[in-house]
């Protein structure tokens, strides 16, 4: 019976001594940005935020969501402080519960009061956890008591998609030398 032995020629890896890690949440990172957080987020789109008082009617609120394209509004008490959040599909659910009078019922009646929030140092990745358990879309932000912005899940799968396009970029440059 013969040995025979498959032939590797020599890489530039053996003789830099190189070792293979496995991919990870964190190892899976543009560079130079390091774990990605809800600041990451901010910085790109900005921290222009749409908002509504509690007193106003769900028609002006949604009058809003409609001319700025957008799933959900804060809700500002008058010291400025978020009390709440206005999505569609809050407006939605109570349309088909009480009909189309809910149009003209205040924020408040439909708004979800003390809304999930995040800080803006926190991590994407327990953000998109954290969106996809508790089945919600939006995330205010707020630092020290202070409303900073608003991420969405679009927003946190749109950064994950640039992370995603990145590390193939870079496989593809890895195989092909």
């Amino acid at each position: 019976m013969s040995f025979v032995e498959s032939y590797r020629g020599h890489l530039k890896a053996d003789d830099e001594g190189q070792k293979s890690h496995s991919q990870s949440a964190d190892s899976n990172l543009m560079p130079g940005k390091g774990a990605a957080t809800v600041s990451t987020i901010l910085e790109d789109k900005g921290h222009v935020i749409y908002s509504v008082k509690p007193e106003s009617s769900v028609s002006d609120a949604v009058s809003l969501l409609k001319a700025h394209r957008i799933g959900a509004v804060l809700v500002l008490g008058a010291d400025g402080g978020l009390v709440g959040i206005l999505s569609e599909r809050d407006v939605v659910r109570k349309m088909a519960d009480a009909g189309g009078h809910v149009l003209t019922l205040p924020v408040s009646d439909l708004m979800t009061s003390n809304p999930v929030t995040c800080q803006s140092n926190e991590r994407l990745i327990e953000m998109m956890h954290r969106m996809t358990e508790g089945r919600f879309r939006h995330l205010p932000v707020v630092d020290d008591g202070k409303l900073v912005g608003l991420i969405t899940i679009g927003d946190v799968v749109k950064h994950r998609l640039l992370e995603l396009e990145y590390e193939a970029l870079k496989m593809k440059q890895m195989i092909v030398g």
